[in-house]
């Protein structure tokens, strides 16, 4: 696969692939049953829709979507309806999971019951990809919904996992940023000594595929410009792939500033489970959970 520089594109590469089934726990959500049905209509996938039925079924009259051919499975109880998705998956049922209406700690819970759920690797964390008039390429943030304060170990498995999605879409050595509030090396600021340490140990081979620089302010990391000025010397600065924030804070801030302030359109997942996981913002437009979707299925 050649590397994609729009979102859409991810749609026609779905679309060239079987399609998958779709777990969604806590189904009845209008965003969630809209980007359902934009993506059974261009084939992407076939949903089964866990949770309260007359609520799924009153949304779906009222979005026109007819649901006749699809399995529902009536589990009004959110946590029960996470469980129920996440078994599915275990059964292999279906290929993809989807958070509808239910908090991400709910749904991550039944994702990492030990013996139960959907634990692959040693963590799970969000990556997001955007598309906006204000860069040249696919941006990638990480991670701006699990991990809350990650250590220097979760970090280096963070980008694993970013690096992983990036291959997966055609691009086999993403330019990684690690990214704080200032470029120099700070013993009393701990994110700048991860950055530092995670540099060398992508430049000693420790972590490959990949480029990794850090740290670097977001300036430096976006702009060619804003680099040369402050006479940074760096193959990752102004051509960033992906930017690996310093805590969730920083990340959800700029991945909301970036679809709310800066004109985005973005695709999100959880990344390091053994399928795909949809997982956006509760106010994220119906185009994002969309293309979540075709996201999960072009790389499944």
């Amino acid at each position: 696969m050649n590397m994609i520089k729009k979102l859409e594109e991810l749609v026609e590469i779905a679309k060239d692939k079987t399609t998958r089934r779709i777990a969604v726990a806590a189904a009845g959500d209008n965003d969630v049953l809209e980007a359902i049905k934009t993506a059974t209509q261009e084939q992407i996938v076939e949903p089964v829709l866990v949770g309260d039925k007359p609520r799924i079924l009153e949304i779906a009259e009222k979005i026109d979507f007819d649901l006749s051919s699809f399995e529902i499975i009536d589990i009004p109880d959110k946590r029960e309806a996470s469980a129920k998705a996440v078994r599915l998956v275990r059964k292999g049922k279906a290929e993809i999971l989807m958070k509808g209406l239910v908090s991400t700690g709910v749904l991550l819970h039944a994702v990492l019951e030990k013996d139960k759920g959907l634990r692959k690797g040693a963590l799970l964390s969000h990556v997001a990809l955007f598309e906006t008039p204000y860069y040249h390429k696919l941006l990638g943030v990480t991670d701006a919904a699990m991990n809350v304060a990650p250590d220097l170990l979760e970090k280096i498995e963070i980008i694993k996992n970013a690096v992983e999605l990036f291959h997966r879409i055609g691009n086999p050595n993403p330019k990684v940023a690690v990214v704080g509030s200032v470029e120099t090396i700070n013993p009393r600021m701990e994110a700048t000594m991860h950055a530092a340490t995670i540099s060398m140990m992508n430049y000693r081979k420790q972590i490959t595929g990949c480029i990794i620089d850090g740290p670097l302010a977001i300036d430096g990391a976006v702009s060619k410009r804003a680099s040369e000025i402050k006479n940074i010397t760096s193959d990752v600065a102004g051509d960033v792939d992906i930017i690996l924030a310093p805590n969730i804070d920083g990340a959800n801030i700029l991945y909301k500033s970036l679809n709310f302030l800066g004109g985005a359109t973005s695709a999100a997942l959880i990344m390091g489970a053994t399928v795909p996981i949809v997982l956006t913002s509760r106010g994220d437009a119906e185009k994002s959970k969309f293309l979540s979707i075709a996201l999960a299925a072009a790389i499944n």
